[in-house]
């Protein structure tokens, strides 16, 4: 393994960004809604299991996002876990569209908790929002599981080395 010093931030970030390349992630599209019934997804990466006592799951959002004011206001939000077959699904969420136009691709509904969920995804995970850490660029929102919805296959479209990919057969 080489190691190398790295002086300045910059150098730090960029090194760090090609570390995370090889950090294999599922796709999941983080949804939200405001008070005036206005919907909003985003592809993120950045998410993962808190605690199972309580159920729980936190989130990383960019503050220059266009659903972070609405998280930072403190809605709700749900966790689509795209399978592999839902690559439009997340390249449209990752910024080929913009606003309502987002939810144009794939089959959307809303859940007991006003939430807008991708029907078809492998899971789908809504939460409370309990709370909010700032750091750095982005917010760590916290929030509390209401409710899981479960496909009755696991193949999840997964994100490594800047492509989409699908897990292989167990070892």
């Amino acid at each position: 393994m080489k190691t190398e010093a790295v002086a300045g931030t910059e150098e730090l970030a960029a090194k760090l960004k090609g570390a995370m390349r090889g950090f294999a992630q599922s796709v999941v599209i983080i949804t939200t809604i405001d008070d005036a019934g206005v919907r909003y997804a985003m592809a993120a990466t950045a998410v993962t299991p808190l605690s199972m006592d309580p159920p729980s799951m936190l989130i990383c959002v960019n503050r220059t996002v266009s659903s972070y004011k609405i998280l930072e206001g403190g809605a709700n939000f749900c966790l689509n876990i795209l399978g592999v077959d839902q690559q439009d699904i997340a390249r449209c969420c990752g910024g080929a569209a913009k606003g309502e136009e987002r939810f144009a691709t794939g089959h959307w509904e809303t859940d007991e908790h006003g939430l807008p969920y991708a029907a078809d995804a492998q899971a789908v995970i809504s939460c409370h929002q309990r709370q909010r850490i700032s750091y750095g660029s982005h917010d760590i929102f916290i929030g509390d599981v209401q409710s899981v919805r479960l496909a009755d296959t696991v193949d999840p479209l997964i994100y490594l080395d800047g492509a989409y990919r699908r897990i292989g057969p167990k070892l």
